[in-house]
C-alpha cells in the first residue's frame, strides 16, 4: 500500500503545476533605430530587464525602414510598420496608422525609422516612468521604466559623435545609455539587428546582423563581444 504515495510523489515531480506567475507582458527598455546615411545599412540596438528581448522589440528590412515596438509591446507594429512604410507613409504616418486603431496605444512605445532617413518616435501616456524618446534624421532613441532621461539623451548624443560601422554605433549607444543607468530594474538580454540588400549569408536575405543575448548578466558586454566574432566570421568589405 505504500507504494501509492510514492507514485503520488513521482507524479508531481514528472509533471510539475504550471507556474503562477507568467513572464511578465512589459517590455521595459530602451532601443535605437538607425539608418547608416554612408551605405542605406538599417539597424536596432535593444536591452532589457527581460528575457529575450530580441524576439519582441527589433524589426527591419533593407530598403524599407527599421520598426522598435516596446512597453506593452504589439508585435504586430513590427510587420505591419514595414508594410506601411513600403507602401510610402513616413514614420509619422505609419506610427499614427499603428496607434490609431490600437486600443492599448497609451501603454505602447515604438521607434521607427525608414530607407530615406525620416523618422518618428512614440510614447504612450501610459508606459511606466521614466519614458521618452528623441528623433532626428536617420535616428530615434526611446526607452520605458529608465533610470531617468538622462539616460535618452546619452543615446541621443552617442549616435550623434559617434562614427564608424553602423553595428558599432549602435552598441555604442547602449553602453552610453548603460553608463546613465539603463533600465532602472536592472540588465538581462540585449539584441542588434542590421539589414542590407543581400546583406545575409550567402546573399539569400538581408540579414547582415542578427545577434542575440537572452540572458546575461551584462547583456550589452556579451553582445559586443559577439558583434567582435561576427566581424571575424563575416569580413567587412
Amino acid at each position: 500500500m505504500r507504494i501509492l504515495p510514492i507514485l503520488a510523489a513521482l507524479a508531481v515531480l514528472l509533471c510539475p503545476p504550471p507556474p503562477t506567475d507568467p513572464a511578465p507582458r512589459v517590455v521595459a527598455t530602451f532601443s535605437i533605430v538607425a539608418r547608416d546615411p554612408e551605405t542605406g545599412d538599417l539597424g536596432i540596438a535593444v536591452q532589457s530587464k527581460f528575457f529575450g528581448v530580441g524576439s519582441v522589440v527589433p524589426w527591419a528590412k533593407a530598403g524599407v525602414g527599421a520598426v522598435a515596438t516596446q512597453s506593452f509591446a504589439n508585435t504586430t507594429y513590427g510587420p505591419r510598420g514595414l508594410e506601411l512604410l513600403a507602401s510610402g507613409k513616413s514614420p509619422e504616418e505609419t506610427l499614427k496608422a499603428l496607434t490609431g486603431d490600437d486600443k492599448e496605444a497609451d501603454s505602447r512605445q515604438s521607434g521607427i525609422v525608414d530607407a530615406k532617413g525620416r523618422s518618428a518616435s512614440f510614447t504612450g501616456k501610459g508606459c511606466f516612468a521614466f519614458a521618452g524618446g528623441r528623433n532626428g534624421n536617420n535616428y530615434a532613441v526611446q526607452g520605458n521604466i529608465l533610470a531617468g532621461e538622462d539616460v535618452v539623451t546619452a543615446m541621443e548624443k552617442s549616435w550623434l559623435e559617434s562614427k564608424g560601422e553602423l553595428g558599432d554605433r549602435l552598441v555604442a549607444a547602449l553602453e552610453a545609455a548603460q553608463s546613465k543607468g539603463g533600465d532602472k530594474r536592472g540588465m538581462q538580454s540585449a539584441a542588434l539587428l542590421v539589414v542590407r540588400e543581400k546583406g545575409g549569408y550567402a546573399g539569400f536575405n538581408d540579414r547582415w546582423i542578427d545577434i542575440r543575448v537572452e540572458d546575461h548578466a551584462k547583456p550589452i558586454e556579451e553582445l559586443k563581444r559577439l558583434l567582435e566574432m561576427h566581424k571575424k566570421f563575416y569580413p567587412r568589405k
